[in-house]
């Protein structure tokens, strides 16, 4: 399978005035974060408000993000959802659009058992010739895809080839790394998390910070590869104000506040979710400049 890179980038989806989908604004991103530090794209993911858009508006992000970086940076399409058969669909749709592989959340809301969880994979997995990519990220789904069902699916399912780990628990990590093949590819779904992932057999990291610092970000984790820990962990201090400030409320809403501090515009998140607080821009603003970049 093609190698999806080290430093991707849970691509945020952007939206018109009116909340409508801007494919145009998307295409402009896309180029300029595989221009400054990704390696590839995860589009429609949960970043990308992968909740609140319909599958006709995700598979026209595929094709938009593809058409205008396919061949220069890997394009993972977001297809996971709670329903076996609607995300069998998307990652049909995803495929025909030229994505290079896809992203798989855990079902959410209907917290189906471990059994459960490998059937849904194995049956999403087994659709596409396309490599996939698990997502694990318990706080959101209220499930946790246990390791030992991560190492079930890498031996039966041959495209199931990474995982996006999103628990918290550099013991998840570990025993991840314990129990599955060392060509199986663990991500850090954390941006806070992505040196210590890297030093417990990690590769890379999906992340939200990569909008803004990816050079950085791809200079810390190439540090690291290249056996220079201390300018790793120099780069990690650096960033990591950064990446808190990302956080300060729910992810995308202050990522998406800082691309459009920076000229991006990418419009406000959609209902449910509401955009930064004055208060909340201010600090963002107040972290940008503090970093040099506003």
């Amino acid at each position: 399978m093609a190698d999806f890179g080290r430093v991707l980038t849970a691509m945020v989806t952007p939206f018109d005035k009116d909340g409508s989908l801007n494919l145009a604004q998307a295409k402009k991103l896309a180029r300029y974060l595989v221009e400054n530090g990704s390696d590839g794209l995860v589009v429609a993911g949960t970043t990308g408000e992968s909740p609140t858009l319909t599958k006709e508006e995700k598979i026209a992000l595929f094709e938009a993000v593809v058409e205008e970086v396919g061949g220069k940076a890997t394009v993972i399409a977001g297809t996971g959802s709670y329903s076996t058969a609607d995300s069998i669909a998307l990652t049909r749709a995803a495929e025909k659009a030229g994505a290079d592989g896809v992203m798989l959340v855990a079902p959410y809301y209907n917290k189906p058992s471990q059994e459960g969880l490998y059937r849904h994979f194995r049956a999403v997995a087994e659709s596409t010739s396309l490599p996939v990519m698990l997502y694990n990220i318990p706080g959101r789904t209220a499930v946790n895809v246990l390791p030992a069902t991560v190492a079930r699916l890498a031996k039966d399912v041959p495209n199931i080839k990474a995982i996006k780990e999103a628990s918290g628990s550099l013991d998840q990590v570990s025993e991840l790394r314990r129990v599955l093949p060392d060509d199986f590819a663990i991500y850090s779904g954390d941006d806070a998390l992505t040196l210590p992932v890297l030093a417990v057999g990690g590769k890379g990291v999906v992340s939200v910070v990569a909008h803004i610092a990816g050079k950085r970000l791809q200079e810390m984790i190439n540090a690291y590869a290249s056996g220079n820990v201390t300018l790793a962990a120099k780069i990690h201090k650096e960033l990591f104000p950064l990446i808190k400030g990302m956080f300060i409320t729910t992810n995308p809403v202050p990522v998406k506040a800082a691309l459009n501090l920076l000229g991006m515009n990418v419009g406000a998140p959609r209902l449910p979710l509401v955009e930064a607080t004055a208060e909340e821009k201010e600090r963002l603003s107040q972290l940008l400049r503090d970093a040099g970049l506003l």
